[in-house]
């Protein structure tokens, strides 16, 4: 059973940034983040595939949050610049035991942290 273990949460001021890690026990593909906001669903937030060679964004965060992954460590990174306070949520780690892409959905995804809060405030 692969472990994820996040870190990196907290609370800025909107216009800030935060660097969100993510460490995997074992062996993982395809890696991503999710999150969810008081009252709504899970949703989409960035992948990276099993080579690091492929990402995929939610629109909602193109421009502002890069993905990478550090295969040596089994780690993945969340780079957070110009936080908006719509991104305040809690942010999950997810990592896939089959699929190599950088898949968008979170059916795909085995694997999941247990989740840290971003807090961006206005």
């Amino acid at each position: 059973q692969v472990q994820l273990v996040e870190s990196g949460g907290g609370l800025v001021q909107a216009g800030g940034s935060l660097k969100l890690s993510c460490a995997a026990s074992g062996c993982t593909y395809a890696m991503a983040w999710f999150r969810q906001a008081p009252g709504k669903e899970r949703e989409f937030v960035a992948a990276i595939s099993w080579s690091g060679d492929n990402t995929n964004y939610a629109d909602s965060v193109k421009g502002r949050f890069t993905i990478s992954r550090d295969s040596a460590e089994n780690t993945v990174y969340l780079q957070m610049n110009s936080l908006k306070p719509e991104d305040t949520a809690v942010y999950y780690c997810a990592a896939s035991r089959n699929y190599q892409g950088a898949n968008t959905h979170r059916s795909l995804y085995n694997y999941w942290g247990q989740g840290t809060q971003v807090t961006a405030s206005s």
